[in-house]
């Protein structure tokens, strides 16, 4: 293996921890945004339930001014009719009184209507507001362990951080700009052993050539189908290390 590889392949332990600590955060972070967008969602479906409470609440109000005035005007008709002695006026009288107290009993149906209708959101209203005092009361445990949990992950992150900073110091410098190059493109392993003559990134065979030039590890040799970084490991370490299958011996004849 190349030399200025190894302390490369000790960061990319670092880097991988980190990356797996990031994950790890976003999962949680998006956990907290998933609890926090229900109870938005509640207290939405809450201020839009009483706002149409109060428009219906509006609405029912305006139907029964409309119904006193028509009964007042039934009074008066009615008053109006007692004191008249043409036939005429008393029969276009009555037929007034009859279309209002029509207009009365529609009114008050509609009215009626409403009020049902109102108290039908009132209960929707009041189970809205059950379920959102029950969400932050369930959700205030998980939200405490989330907020520790993910508190762990940024410790867990700066003490990853500042091993990586210091054995970064010593890593030869082009190196270590290429390998975080190419680190910030795959966000993952980018420094890969060969394995079986293929490559354990991108699970793509390689040729003969490109194996001899890895084992000789004289310089930086580059997958020529994903880019990353080729490196060799012999004997048992490639074998158990890298996760390959290990060479059995051929057996002698009559063994």
């Amino acid at each position: 293996m190349l030399q200025e590889l190894k302390v490369v392949l000790e960061i990319q332990e670092f880097d991988m921890k980190m990356i797996r600590l990031m994950r790890l955060k976003l999962e949680r972070l998006k956990e907290l945004q998933h609890i926090e967008g229900l109870r938005q969602e509640l207290r939405k479906q809450q201020v839009e339930k009483e706002e149409e409470i109060s428009e219906l609440n509006r609405t029912i109000a305006a139907q029964e001014a409309k119904i006193q005035e028509i009964q007042e005007k039934i009074k008066k008709l009615e008053a109006r009719s007692n004191s008249v002695k043409k036939v005429d006026e008393f029969n276009a009288l009555t037929q007034e009184t009859t279309q209002s107290e029509r207009e009365r009993i529609a009114t008050e149906n509609i009215t009626s209507d409403l009020i049902d209708k109102r108290n039908l959101e009132e209960e929707i209203l009041e189970k809205i507001k059950q379920s959102l005092t029950e969400s932050e009361e369930s959700s205030r445990n998980l939200e405490l362990e989330i907020a520790a949990s993910i508190r762990a992950i940024n410790q867990e992150g700066q003490e990853v951080k500042a091993g990586r900073d210091e054995l970064a110091k010593t890593a030869d410098p082009e190196v270590l700009r290429i390998y975080e190059r190419l680190l910030r493109n795959k966000k993952d392993r980018v420094v890969v052993p060969l394995e079986n003559r293929t490559c354990s990134g991108c699970h793509i065979a390689l040729t003969a050539q490109h194996e001899n030039v890895v084992r000789k590890g004289e310089k930086l040799i580059f997958c020529e189908h994903c880019s990353r970084i080729h490196y060799w490991q012999a004997g048992e370490e490639a074998g158990e290390g890298a996760g390959g299958p290990k060479r059995r011996r051929r057996r002698l004849a009559g063994v």
